[in-house]
């Protein structure tokens, strides 16, 4: 078996065992030409491509995803031996922590991530949210994260560190929203997906159940207006009955440290 960078031409044979991966079906196939522009997009061949895994690399994190395997190959460690490669090339380039998101219920997955060291750094839950009119918010745009208050936002569910630098840049951008009252908070992170149109991803901060359900109606009636067609939000924490949001799926953000 070879373990080599992707070209054009896998994406056929990739996207042949990328078709059923989840209930739904897969994303791999709107997102291939994207990552292919990237770089680090690795595949393991056997004649045809059989296996197939992204990687980001930033200044001092890997994003890992995208690990798909042709179901003849399975239980063969190929996965980790996509993975084992990340983690050599962000050695070589001295980054020290690998993430990635792995479903709470997908055992497997997780057995296999922990096996490599990987362990649990945070939960993260997945709400869809319909978008409506709704003139029932009071939400202020403007910056009032705190550097090191919160770890990371969602982009193109993507885990990215919220550095000092990134708060500045999103503030600048009016993607930071929030609802302060009687002394606590709750923040919210705006982005547009790079991969779907019409689809906003909202890193929410949720502080008490009356700040949350403000920025959750600001949310709905912000969708309705900007005519986006789905509203999805990543949160910590379990967010209040709210009608038309919907609790989807949970994940663990998995963490390896390499130094």
């Amino acid at each position: 078996m070879l373990l080599r960078d992707a070209k054009p031409s896998d994406k056929f044979d990739i996207l042949k065992f990328c078709q059923n991966t989840f209930s739904w079906g897969d994303y791999i196939k709107d997102v291939w030409d994207y990552w292919l522009s990237e770089g680090s997009l690795l595949v393991i061949e056997k004649n045809l491509p059989i296996g197939v895994c992204h990687a980001l690399f930033l200044p001092k994190q890997v994003w890992v995803e995208g690990i798909r395997i042709n179901s003849n190959f399975r239980r063969q460690g190929l996965a980790s031996n996509l993975i084992k490669q990340v983690e050599s090339m962000a050695t070589k380039k001295q980054i020290p922590i690998l993430l990635m998101l792995i479903e709470t219920e997908n055992t497997p997955s997780l057995f296999m991530a922990k096996n490599l060291g990987f362990t649990i750094n945070q939960t993260w839950i997945f709400y869809s949210l319909l978008p409506k009119k709704n003139i029932s918010h009071d939400v202020s745009f403007g910056n009032i994260i705190q550097n090191g208050e919160f770890t990371h936002y969602v982009k193109s569910w993507r885990w990215l560190p919220l550095t000092k630098e990134t708060i500045l840049e999103l503030n600048s951008q009016n993607k930071i929203i929030f609802s302060k009252m009687e002394g606590e908070q709750t923040v919210a992170i705006l982005e547009d997906s790079e991969h779907f149109s019409k689809t906003l991803i909202v890193t929410l901060f949720a502080g008490s159940k009356k700040n949350t359900m403000n920025v959750i109606s600001f949310l709905q009636n912000y969708g309705f207006e900007k005519k986006y067609q789905r509203l999805q939000i990543l949160t910590k924490e379990t967010l209040p009955e709210f009608k038309n949001l919907e609790q989807k799926l949970s994940f663990h953000l998995m963490q390896k440290l390499l130094s």
